[in-house]
């Protein structure tokens, strides 16, 4: 690996830069599974498409139902379209926020001050550390393994991140063990 890229925008324009980064290194470390959070599909079918032809596993988590009248949620026909193709789907609420702690807390919860410090890197390095709690916590990751997560701002990937992931219970041992892309803005 020659370090970490930049980019000079964040969101969708990074999406296939970002996924080619990630099958570099998952290639080069022999990563197994793929994180990747998806709202309706597109980076989920990116990656699939990027991957055809590897043993590689995608998983593509997307947000739960309660973002459902701001539009974010995946309708059953584009899970349905990536089931197809052999993308693995979860559907999950965040596991670092949103949850009955911020009803009674709002930004003050252990969580909320969690999600913010990820954020002062990216919104992507928010997004892929707390998309691989979340597939720990279903079970479609194991906790002592390297995988890669994919996460990014608004639409679309922009931040990669090798990292051992943990169950929210055990977050403490969670370990980021390689920033490969993000924004430098955002």
């Amino acid at each position: 690996m020659n370090g970490i890229e930049y980019f000079e925008k964040t969101g969708e324009t990074n999406t296939i830069e970002t996924i080619e980064i990630s099958k570099k290194r998952a290639l080069e470390l022999g990563i197994k599974q793929i994180i990747t959070a998806s709202s309706h599909g597109y980076t989920a079918k990116a990656a699939a498409k990027a991957f055809e032809g590897t043993d590689i596993e995608i998983i593509a988590v997307t947000i739960s139902e309660c973002y459902k009248q701001e539009g974010w949620c995946m309708t059953p026909d584009e899970r349905q379209e990536l089931e197809k193709i052999g993308v693995k789907v979860l559907t999950s609420p965040h596991s670092l926020g949103d949850g009955a702690g911020e009803a009674f807390y709002g930004g003050n919860s252990p969580l909320s001050i969690i999600a913010n410090t990820l954020y002062c890197f990216s919104q992507g390095m928010k997004v892929a550390v707390e998309i691989a709690i979340m597939a720990a916590d279903a079970g479609y990751v194991a906790t002592d393994k390297e995988v890669i997560s994919i996460g990014g701002t608004s639409n679309g990937a922009d931040t990669s991140i090798v990292l051992v992931p943990s169950y929210a219970l055990k977050f403490k041992d969670l370990r980021v063990r390689e920033i490969l892309c993000k924004p430098r803005v955002g």
